[in-house]
């Protein structure tokens, strides 16, 4: 097999070689090939050295990590795995797009996890589309029909929020629901689709289940109740969860 070709892009020293003494340890079938403390030192380098991935950190001083996915008009010729302290915002458009990043200080199994799904193949097409989304996502372009990439066993589903019903956990995985009569199982647990989903009109109803506010067609009164949604399914209320789930119904009315 051969070695993977990798950059480390962080204003801050410590944090690549934190991160290079990581990969060392962990990743063996990746070679870095050259530590970047900028956006243009980065361009410069790749547009000399044949570069397979780059570690990318998000918040850097002048031009961020997502300024150097514009300079290649989010069409990158390398795969990206961003890095990142935890900034709500960034992470939330890194997960709508349903690409890899690691937050720090990075866990070594976060690390290998990430490295791992670089030899799953994601056709150009399907990459030029998360891009596309993210790109949407941090210049608030999405402002329509917002979309959300969903990491499947299969691949990456695109939907956007308005076909989705509702959303069950199923053990660690999550099924959603669409308009179109689809159920797409996510690789991902159903809190990870709470924190991207409340901002809009999703409502957690139960610790199995996220609804879309959009999609009720009947609140049924009882101890927590249950709504029927306008695929038919009838969905159970918790007790703790009624009260907000019938002040947020009525403020959509």
């Amino acid at each position: 097999m051969n070695s993977i070709k990798a950059i480390i892009v962080d204003d801050e020293k410590n944090n690549r070689l934190v991160l290079r003494k990581l990969i060392e340890k962990f990743c063996p079938q990746i070679t870095v090939i050259a530590e970047c403390e900028s956006v243009d030192d980065t361009i410069s380098f790749i547009e000399n050295n044949a570069t397979d991935v780059v570690f990318l950190d998000v918040e850097m001083p002048g031009k961020n990590g997502f300024d150097l996915l514009a300079n290649y008009n989010y069409q990158c010729p390398f795969e990206v795995i961003f890095t990142t302290a935890y900034s709500q915002y960034a992470v939330k458009a890194i997960r709508f797009s349903a690409l890899d990043y690691l937050l720090k200080p990075v866990d070594p199994e976060e690390l290998i996890r990430a490295v791992h799904k670089l030899s799953v193949k994601i056709s150009d097409e399907i990459k030029t589309k998360q891009f596309e989304l993210l790109e949407q996502k941090i210049s608030n372009k999405d402002v329509g029909k917002k979309q959300l990439a969903i990491s499947t066993l299969e691949g990456i589903y695109f939907a956007s929020l308005d076909e989705i019903i509702h959303v069950d956990a199923d053990s660690s995985y999550t099924k959603i629901y669409l308009t179109t009569s689809d159920m797409i199982m996510s690789s991902k647990p159903l809190k990870y689709f709470e924190e991207l989903l409340e901002d809009f009109d999703f409502v957690r109803v139960h610790q199995s289940h996220i609804i879309n506010l959009k999609h009720i067609r009947r609140y049924v009164r009882g101890d927590g109740g249950q709504v029927i949604m306008m695929n038919g399914a009838e969905i159970e209320v918790s007790r703790r969860k009624k009260d907000d789930l019938l002040a947020k119904i009525s403020d959509t009315l």
